[in-house]
């Protein structure tokens, strides 16, 4: 019988060898190392260039059916609050009502075209504001900024013998219909925002790290063996997903409705068919990152890569306008943005398919520049 083996004492080299050790595998997994640093910098990026909690230069149109100056003394004095850019100038209340349901504008004012007889009268002069109020925290500051609007704005003009008494009321009033959520109930706009933030996690994830798995169990061999083509590989492990991504849809839409009271204004050909490009890309990119990654850790580094800008820069969490143009840019290349839209654009305000048809087009091609590139990458024997 052999004698015990001694515990050898505590030892600084052994330590240093396997610390080298460690830093030598880290250095040849090369991909592992590269997200460990941009996961970061990312962060940092976008946190400290991109949020803006307190929107500015918000896009408004306007339909000025007085063309005096009061009516712009009233503008004027709009747009220098800093919030208000005004971008359209519409011919009729349609057109300005087309621009507020398309997201074209985020506000839209209308000056009566006995605006400025009333305002000299005192016959209760008004100014319509009207607010695309599906993000409220995209228009509560601004909405605040022209609380002291019918004080200062015609000061110039109401001199003499049209100067107000002190304490007098205001020469006109501000009317404000906050459209599409008037109560500024914030899970009218977080709930829907959760059903493209949620299929996303699960969708992506399930699907890159399925794949990779079955490439670390050796299972992929026995399929990549058979005549099967890539693109039949690819249809016939994601359709059980789709399914998938169709049941959570109907669960988060269900309990929004139940739990939140979410308004359901219709759209509903336009959401389905958003749903449904949104599902099969997102499963598309899952298969494109199984393809790049090598490890199941890879692959969840790799999706919760594209999670984070998906929920910072899609307009989920803070006001899409609020951001600078570049953090815009970047946002609308991720196909969240889009399927927020028209998830919103359904629920909250009944638009029609042809009114999604941009952002509809935004994802069907996501789906196909993804699915190319995940055939293109697909590899029929293994390395």
């Amino acid at each position: 019988m052999s004698a015990p083996r001694r515990r050898s004492s505590f030892s600084w080299l052994r330590i240093w060898a396997v610390l080298v050790k460690e830093f030598t595998q880290l250095r040849r997994d090369k991909l592992t190392y590269a997200m460990l640093l941009a996961v970061p910098l990312v962060q940092l990026l976008l946190f400290g260039y991109a949020i803006n909690n307190d929107p500015k230069n918000l896009p408004t149109a306007v339909l000025v059916q007085e063309n005096s100056a009061m009516s712009r003394s009233v503008l004027s004095a709009i747009a220098r609050t800093g919030y208000f850019r005004i971008e359209h100038q519409a011919r009729t209340p349609a057109e300005l009502d087309r621009l507020v349901r398309d997201g074209e504008v985020q506000f839209a004012i209308t000056i009566p075209g006995d605006f400025g007889r009333r305002v000299v009268r005192g016959d209760g002069a008004q100014v319509l504001i009207e607010a695309d109020a599906a993000d409220p925290s995209a228009t509560g500051s601004a909405l605040a900024a022209l609380a002291q609007l019918p004080q200062e704005a015609l000061k110039r003009e109401l001199t003499g013998a049209l100067a107000r008494s002190p304490g007098s009321a205001p020469p006109f009033e501000l009317v404000v219909h906050r459209r599409f959520n008037p109560e500024n109930i914030t899970a009218y706009n977080i709930v829907p925002g959760l059903l493209g933030v949620i299929l996303s996690l699960t969708l992506v994830m399930m699907t890159a790290l399925g794949v990779t798995r079955e490439h670390e169990r050796g299972t992929m061999e026995s399929l990549l063996a058979t005549p099967a083509q890539p693109i039949e590989v690819m249809i016939g492990k994601l359709a059980p997903y789709v399914a998938v991504g169709a049941v959570q849809a109907m669960v988060i839409l269900g309990l929004g409705r139940l739990l939140f009271g979410v308004p359901m204004a219709g759209g509903w050909a336009g959401l389905a068919l958003g749903l449904l490009l949104f599902i099969i890309g997102s499963l598309a990119l899952g298969f494109l990152i199984s393809t790049v990654a090598r490890t199941q850790l890879q692959a969840m580094q790799m999706s919760f890569f594209y999670m984070l800008p998906s929920i910072l820069l899609s307009g989920f969490m803070f006001p899409f306008r609020g951001m600078p143009e570049w953090a815009q840019a970047i946002g609308t290349v991720i196909p969240v943005t889009h399927f927020l839209r028209v998830v919103r654009g359904a629920l909250l305000k009944g638009q029609t398919l042809a009114e999604m048809a941009p952002s509809i087009l935004a994802l069907a091609v996501f789906v196909c520049t993804v699915t190319a590139l995940a055939l293109a990458r697909y590899r029929t024997t293994l390395d």
